[in-house]
């Protein structure tokens, strides 16, 4: 038997304190587990409420197996519809977005409003006294939240509420926010798909590999600025001599903190933000709006937390990303940038110039980590000594004073969190 594809053991014998083995990104058993119990039990991310600003705006996403409508119904109301019609089980929007007054099946013409009702069955004098519409409303999603905007649902019961879920992350979701002086980003600028043969795990938080997968562009940053290194607010900022962490928050919640290394270098960034029209514009909106020193803060994290929570959600520079599985060797990424509301034209033109210009298509760094994801999968299909080894830093990680597990920012803190939290979703019975 193939000891990668078909597992021989117990999924908690899968993965080690530094070590796992290579059946949990190759086995299509292991990948219909991960269905039922990481994407169809718990909480995942479904959208962004802004997506949606007008009534009757909907988009389609994939929780898992299952198709949702995330739609703003007439009361204003953002719910999560499944996409199957009541009658017969065909999806009633074909259709990735758009805006609609209801949703109609063209199976057989049955018509459903934006929150779910049926309004309407042609024929209906076919069926017998005992039939009621009210009994044939759209499914919801049976649990459904939000925080600040962000949409998550869970299809079974999660066991426990979403702001329990994000817990520490939520102290890092916050910064994405508030870059913005309003606290409000919005989400109307399109979305760059990466579809690779890979793994989605592959989709995490490293930073070990930048300075060798994306060394020409980081040497490309470094020439640019020259003696003024400082002043990109981004100094080398997975040097371990950097300051910057990684940390796991738990529930499978990670990031790469750059929140150090850019507070070194903070006096320079401002310097350089204020000497454009546009830049002190935005430094004096966001000093009004949150006062100086959260103002500083946000300035200092510059809206890109880069965390991502589990399974399925990063939120990276300006994107928000949706990590899509199709099967144990192919996976989609959604990359969704965002504005800023309330903030200069020229300081949201320049966060998609740099969105486009790293993540885009022919960026100079997304496209590189999808061939890498690719590679991995190849080799991940040998049968020879099938583990892979996630040691790094495991001996000086530590626990903060939050309860972060917290290392230097090429430790492999983040794989070890996330790869606890798959062990432990994946031996909860459904």
């Amino acid at each position: 038997m193939d000891p990668v594809t078909t597992p021989l053991f117990d999924v908690k014998d899968l993965v080690s304190r530094d070590r796992a083995h290579s059946a949990i990104y190759t086995s299509d058993e292991i990948f219909e587990l991960e269905m039922e119990r990481i994407f169809h039990s718990s909480w995942v991310y479904l959208g962004h409420h802004s997506e949606i600003p007008n009534t009757g705006d909907y988009q389609v996403r994939q929780v898992g197996r299952q198709s949702v409508i995330m739609v703003r119904g007439e009361d204003g109301k953002v719910r999560a519809l499944m996409n199957r019609c009541s009658h017969r089980g065909m999806a009633v929007c074909e259709a990735e977005s758009g805006n609609e007054k209801f949703f109609r099946c063209w199976y057989h013409g049955w018509v459903f409003s934006t929150a779910g009702q049926l309004l309407d069955v042609p024929k209906e004098n076919g069926y017998d006294s005992s039939f009621n519409k009210n009994d044939f409303a759209l499914a919801e999603a049976p649990w459904s939240a939000d925080y600040r905007g962000f949409h998550f649902v869970s299809l079974a019961d999660p066991g426990i509420d979403l702001n329990g879920f994000l817990g520490n992350a939520r102290r890092y979701i916050d910064p994405f926010l508030d870059a913005s002086p309003e606290g409000e980003i919005e989400v109307l600028s399109g979305v760059h798909r990466t579809r690779y043969y890979g793994n989605w795990k592959f989709v995490g938080m490293d930073g070990y590999h930048p300075h060798f997968t994306h060394k020409s562009v980081l040497d490309m940053w470094s020439k640019r600025a020259g003696d003024n290194l400082a002043a990109t607010h981004r100094g080398d900022p997975f040097a371990d001599e950097s300051g910057n962490l990684t940390r796991d928050m738990g529930n499978g919640h990670v990031m790469l903190d750059f929140y150090p290394g850019r507070e070194d270098h903070y006096d320079d960034y401002l310097q350089g933000l204020r000497a454009k029209p546009y830049g002190a514009e935005y430094v004096a909106s966001m000093e009004k709006a949150h006062g100086p020193e959260k103002a500083r803060e946000q300035l200092i994290w510059a809206g890109d937390p880069h965390v991502g929570i589990y399974p399925n959600m990063q939120l990276i520079n300006i994107q928000i990303r949706i990590i899509r599985p199709i099967s144990a060797g192919e996976t989609e990424v959604l990359m969704f940038p965002t504005l800023l509301k309330g903030v200069p034209e020229e300081i949201n033109a320049t966060r998609l110039r740099h969105h486009e210009s790293f993540y885009g298509p022919s960026g100079t760094g997304a496209p590189d980590d999808a061939e890498l994801f690719e590679r991995n999968q190849i080799g991940l299909h040998s049968t020879v000594h099938p583990w892979i080894y996630l040691g790094r830093g495991l001996t000086r990680q530590y626990t903060d004073e939050n309860g972060d597990t917290v290392g230097l920012v090429s430790d492999e803190v983040t794989q070890r969190g996330q790869l606890q939290a798959w062990v432990e979703r994946m031996c909860r019975q459904s």
